[in-house]
């Protein structure tokens, strides 16, 4: 699935990831294919994606919001 992390500032990251967890207002949440469309608040914390057979990537964030919608995670930064 397509990950896409955008700040007001820049694009983070832009790319392919199999497992994608976020810090969402109600906890900590993974995504994984063909996950089901929702849209979430996120507080602070780390999100944390990988590839399957490769290695783990974190970004601590301030807050934001995700999208999930057809094996696309959009999430917006601040």
């Amino acid at each position: 699935m397509t990950l896409e992390i955008i700040s007001a500032q820049e694009v983070v990251y832009r790319g392919e990831a199999d497992i994608v967890t976020l810090p969402g207002e109600l906890g900590s949440f993974t995504v994984l294919k063909n996950h089901a469309s929702l849209i979430s608040v996120l507080v602070p914390g780390k999100i944390k994606y990988l590839r399957e057979g490769g290695e783990g990537n974190e970004i601590e964030i301030k807050g934001g919001l995700a999208d999930v919608d057809n094996n696309v995670i959009s999430v917006c930064i601040y």
